[in-house]
């Protein structure tokens, strides 16, 4: 398995702000016997086609697993920071015994017999959708358990997901994303779906894909971890999204905060003019060449020699393009999976044709 971080605070923060983002990832690569060595990096195993078995053997020449947490903290409240930190660490530990199970499940793929005592059964797709869900809860939890000590407010967002055996499990609050490129279709196709203002606008019909790129409520978001230290740390809950969809070798799986794709610091001129305008095509193709998007990113994934590459260089674009919010990046690829079947076509996205690009990130107050 081969994964990649990338942070930043962001061209227009540089001076005067701090990054409010967090990015947790936990990795457990399992060989035994035929498994091929980790890379240079230390970061899983890159191996060439010629290494997989050629002998009709359905055993996996690696195992991994992987834990993630991305998570953006609101600005404009005390503790963004905070939260997120809280939110990535949280999740992460919760996540950590499903994890081992999985781990320490199935020997039988590494061609090991062990009495049934010695090697728990391995969690039920239900189960493991149900422990995402609690992780961000108990983390949602801990913030306003946080708010409630120091007084401060204290908002994220957050994706984490576990993802092991050609299936990624996810589950998000906010308006952070998660993608799959697969380099063997050249496609991107965007699991999330925001939790903001915008979106819901874009539902209904009232913006259309070019003024949700650029609307000026792009900065709404409609659910976040965290809160206040009214609430009871206790009981409280949230609203989680949750998925699973299925990965293959050639599928990098991208998790963003949304610096990535609202990283253009004139969107608002950018969509008076496009409403001067009586919503032109020249002006759309404006709004377009200033914009980050989804096929964008997507070039960028593919064009790059590894994962670490693909990071760097979609941190300098957002950069260039403005470098409005903070920025951070999580990729995952394992190349011991399955390769992408040819005789059916990828419907992971969660919607048809999902939109480029959405506005930002920070929470409305709700006072």
């Amino acid at each position: 398995m081969i994964y990649a971080t990338n942070y930043d605070i962001g061209e227009r923060k540089r001076r005067g702000g701090i990054n409010e983002d967090s990015v947790a990832i936990n990795v457990i690569e399992q060989g035994h016997r035929d498994g091929f060595a980790d890379d240079e990096a230390g970061h899983g195993g890159d191996a060439d086609e010629d290494d997989r078995p050629t002998d009709g053997a359905t055993r996996p020449l690696n195992r991994g697993i992987a834990v993630f947490a991305l998570a953006d903290g609101a600005g404009g409240y005390e503790a963004g920071d905070v939260a997120s930190y809280i939110a990535t660490t949280v999740i992460c530990e919760e996540l950590g015994e499903v994890a081992t199970r999985v781990a320490r499940s199935n020997p039988d793929d590494f061609d090991v017999s062990l009495p049934d005592a010695l090697a728990p059964e391995q969690p039920s797709p239900a189960e493991i959708q149900t422990a995402l869900e609690d992780a961000i809860t108990a983390a949602h939890r801990e913030i306003i358990n946080y708010a409630s000590e120091t007084g401060n407010r204290a908002y994220t967002t957050a994706v984490a997901g576990l993802s092991f055996g050609g299936t990624c499990y996810y589950a998000w609050v906010g308006d952070s994303r998660a993608y799959l490129v697969n380099e063997a279709r050249e496609t991107i196709e965007l699991l999330t779906k925001d939790h903001g203002v915008v979106e819901e606008l874009h539902d209904r019909g009232e913006v259309d894909d070019v003024e949700a790129h650029v609307h000026p409520r792009g900065n709404e978001i409609t659910r976040a971890l965290g809160g206040t230290g009214d609430q009871d740390s206790e009981t409280a809950t949230i609203a989680i999204d949750s998925n699973a969809v299925p990965v293959y070798a050639e599928d990098v799986l991208l998790v963003t905060s949304d610096g990535l794709i609202d990283a253009q610091t004139d969107a608002p001129d950018l969509y008076d003019e496009y409403q001067r305008s009586d919503k032109s095509e020249e002006v759309a193709a404006t709004v377009y060449d200033a914009v980050v998007t989804d096929e964008e990113i997507r070039a960028f994934v593919l064009d790059a020699d590894s994962l670490v590459q693909a990071g760097r260089e979609l941190l300098a674009m957002a950069n260039d393009r403005g470098g409005k919010d903070n920025l951070s990046m999580l990729f995952v690829q394992d190349p011991a999976l399955p390769s992408t079947p040819r005789d059916r076509p990828l419907r992971r996205s969660l919607e048809p044709t999902p939109l480029e690009n959405r506005a930002t990130v920070l929470l409305p107050d709700t006072d």
